[in-house]
Formats: C-alpha cells, sequence, structure tokens
C-alpha cells in the first residue's frame, strides 16, 4: 500500500468518525421545526411584536382625550397682610393665607373632529404595526428555508465529493500499478494524481461549506452560537403555476407589506384631516371643587365652580397652515411609496416566477447531464483501460461527471429555494 493510498485511508476515517460524532451530538431537525423554532426565538420577531404593542399604547394614547381629567390639589400659602399679584400679571389677585384641599375636572367636549381623526390615524397606524410583524415573520421564515435548503446543499456536495476521493484514488492506484509495470508512463500517472489531488480539494471545500451553512441555519434559528444539525429532506415542490397574472393579483392581496402600506396612507390621510381642524374651535369644561379648613376671614370653608371655556383659533404666525401642508405632503408621499411598492411587489413575482420555473428546469436537465457523464465516464475508462483512450480524455470524463453530479445534487434544492421564494413574494409562506 503506497503512501497516498494510507493518507487517503487515513482522511476517510477520519470523516467517518466525525461523522459519528456528529450524528451523536447534533440535533435532528426537519423543516417544519425549524420554521417553528426560529418564529419562537428569532429576536427580529420579538423586536416587530414589541413595535405593535407599543402602536397599540398610542391609539390609547390618543384615545385618552375622550376621558375626563381629574387631579386632586393640596394647596397652601402664607403672605404679607393685604398682599396682591402686582408685578408678571395685568391683573393684581389678592393672596390670602390658607390652606386647601380640592379636585379639578376638566372634560372636552368637542373639537369638532380632531381626536377622532387622530384616533384613526393612530389605530390604522397600529393596524400597520401589526402587518410588519407577519413581514418580519415571513422574512424569518425566508432566511430559514433558505439556509436549510443550503444546508441539504452542502451535505449533498460533500457526500459526491467523499465519493469522488474514492473513485480517483482506485484510478491513481490502478495507474501507479499499470506505471510501476511499464505498461503506463509516469505522464499517466501524474494526471491521476492530479485529479486525486483536485478531488481532495473539493472534498475540504465541501466540509468548509457545510460549516458555514450550519452557522447560517443557527443564525437563521435565532441561536446566538453556531449548531450543527441532522437535516432531514423535503419532497421536492410540484411545478410552478404556468400562468403569472393572477400571482401579481395574489401578492398584491396577501403581501403584508402592500397591507401595511396602505394603513399608512390611510392614517397620514387621517392626521392631514386632523391638521386641517386645528382651525376649528375646541369646547371645553372645567370644574373644581373643594375645602378650605385653614383661611382667613373673606374665605369659605368650601368652594366649587365649574365653567365652560371654547378657544377660537385666529392668528398664530402661520403655524396651523405650514403643519396641515406637512401633513398633506406626507400623505402624497405616502401614496407615491404606495405606487413603488406595487410596482417593485409585481418586479418581484415576475423575477420569482421566472427563477422557479428556471430552477425546475435545470432539475431534469441535471438528470440528463448525469447521465450522459457517466456513459461518458464509463466509455472513457473502458478506452483508456484498452490503449485506445488518453489519460486526458479519463481525466477530462472525470471532471464532467463530478460537475454533473454536483450539478443534479444542487438542482432540487435550488427549486426548494426558489419555490420558497416564490411563496414568500406571494405572501404564502405558513
Amino acid at each position: 500500500m503506497n503512501r497516498g493510498r494510507i493518507v487517503i485511508l487515513l482522511v476517510v476515517l477520519a470523516l467517518a468518525a466525525a461523522r459519528r460524532g456528529l450524528s451523536q451530538s447534533s440535533q435532528v431537525l426537519t423543516l417544519e421545526q425549524a420554521e417553528m423554532t426560529a418564529l419562537r426565538h428569532h429576536p427580529q420577531i420579538q423586536s416587530a411584536r414589541y413595535s405593535a404593542l407599543a402602536a397599540n399604547e398610542v391609539t390609547r394614547e390618543t384615545r385618552s382625550a375622550y376621558y375626563p381629567l381629574a387631579f386632586g390639589s393640596l394647596t397652601g400659602a402664607g403672605a404679607n397682610p393685604n398682599s396682591r399679584l402686582t408685578a408678571g400679571g395685568l391683573n393684581n389677585p389678592i393672596i390670602y393665607n390658607r390652606y386647601a384641599n380640592g379636585l379639578t375636572l376638566g372634560q372636552l367636549i368637542t373639537d369638532f373632529g380632531r381626536t377622532n381623526n387622530l384616533v384613526a390615524s393612530s389605530r390604522l397606524r397600529a393596524l400597520a404595526a401589526q402587518q410588519n410583524v407577519r413581514a418580519t415573520r415571513e422574512d424569518v421564515l425566508l432566511q430559514v428555508d433558505r439556509a436549510y435548503f443550503n444546508a441539504l446543499k452542502a451535505q449533498a456536495v460533500l457526500r459526491v465529493a467523499e465519493e469522488t476521493v474514492k473513485e480517483r484514488q482506485v484510478v491513481a492506484d490502478q495507474v501507479a500499478a499499470l506505471a510501476k509495470s511499464k505498461l503506463k508512463s509516469d505522464l499517466d500517472l501524474s494526471f491521476a494524481r492530479v485529479n486525486l489531488e483536485e478531488a481532495k480539494l473539493l472534498l475540504v471545500q465541501a466540509q468548509n461549506d457545510l460549516q458555514a451553512s450550519f452557522a447560517a441555519l443557527s443564525e437563521a434559528l435565532g441561536y446566538s452560537d453556531e449548531r450543527t444539525f441532522q437535516l432531514q429532506d423535503v419532497p421536492m415542490p410540484p411545478p410552478p403555476p404556468t400562468d403569472l397574472a393572477p400571482l401579481v393579483t395574489e401578492a398584491f392581496r396577501q403581501r403584508p407589506e402592500l397591507i401595511g402600506q396602505q394603513f399608512n396612507e390611510q392614517a397620514s390621510q387621517k392626521f392631514a384631516r386632523a391638521q386641517r381642524d386645528l382651525w376649528f374651535p375646541s369646547v371645553t369644561m372645567l370644574a373644581s371643587a373643594g375645602v378650605t379648613p385653614y383661611r382667613e376671614v373673606p374665605l369659605t370653608d368650601h368652594y366649587a365652580a365649574a365653567g365652560i371655556n371654547i378657544n377660537i383659533p385666529i392668528f398664530n404666525g402661520h403655524l396651523f397652515g405650514a403643519e396641515r401642508a406637512e401633513a398633506e405632503f406626507r400623505a402624497q408621499a405616502e401614496s407615491q411609496n404606495l405606487r413603488d411598492l406595487q410596482d417593485r411587489i409585481a418586479r418581484d413575482v415576475r423575477v420569482a416566477w421566472l427563477n422557479a420555473h428556471t430552477a425546475f428546469q435545470r432539475v431534469g436537465l441535471t438528470q440528463q447531464l448525469l447521465e450522459q457523464a457517466n456513459l461518458a465516464l464509463d466509455l472513457a475508462r473502458a478506452r483508456y483501460q484498452l490503449g485506445l483512450g488518453s489519460i486526458v480524455e479519463l481525466s477530462q470524463a472525470q471532471l464532467n461527471q463530478t460537475q454533473a453530479e454536483i450539478e443534479q445534487a444542487s438542482a432540487k434544492y435550488d427549486y426548494e429555494i426558489e419555490s420558497s421564494t416564490l411563496r414568500y413574494q406571494l405572501g404564502s409562506l405558513p
């Protein structure tokens, strides 16, 4: 047994031991389990949920204007006899020595629709935030699907690389034996060893790609550390739809980003109306009552009063006009953002549909390519063994067969990824 064969045997044994250790420590994972894990743990989803809860509280904050405002007061004052405020104001109220407890109640009666529009605007913003939770959820699911299928593809390529090393080792050993018997030249042996070293390089790269794919999958699942998994294969989905037009319509109806942008546009329009209503009067009621246990002579032992106030805007340096114009311009900007989002979604659906069709066609074509590459390799090997073909012909056939195996192993998972991407663009991920 020569040195090269010993090295290959050690490599294969090390890989087998690593796989046994991996199977003992790694987690068995299906695609459904991966998606559920990400939905529970991924920080992006948690962040979006908290943002949606915060938006709901903004609606409550705005709605609070409908309810009375009540507060209690404890007031004590000491003053010089016959003291009045004579500076800092146009009036000069007298100040009495006193201590009093009281309750004040204020209530907005009407502001002619401004508060109603503000509440409607904040409610629509909250609905948009809920759609953002959906959009974030689908973003995370797409990341999980891509990482999962990329890991499966990396495993398939690793299997191809391991088989390639074994097969080329056999060829290299055969050529070495023939060269030792002077039946083949040293050039043939050199070509065989070059092919073997190329297979080893492929194996090293495949191992690295698998570890990188596990790192990406761990991050997509919401884990801060890298984990290894025993991934369960997934049946290939059916062919993509043949008609594009219904897909664009479905995306317009289901995409959470588009629904959320529609809510944002409506919220901006409501806010613009609220800013217009700044010019309307506001009517408020104020009532106050309490007791004065310690007082001077003019004061009584209790007090109570109520009144209605009407505020009528007249002039404030064009502030209200500027605020209304700003809100209207922002509403128009939201409308244009909605149009732009519709155009981008339509484009993304078309691109995803085309990519899915191309990936599905590649599945069948790579299978045919692999069959032809296997046939060509068998013929080249037979010709070489009979002395009718050169080592260059055999080496090229080996290279073509390895590339065909990698393409065939990758095509299925590439279609899985494109199928998930199409469902994401339609807003129909689970």
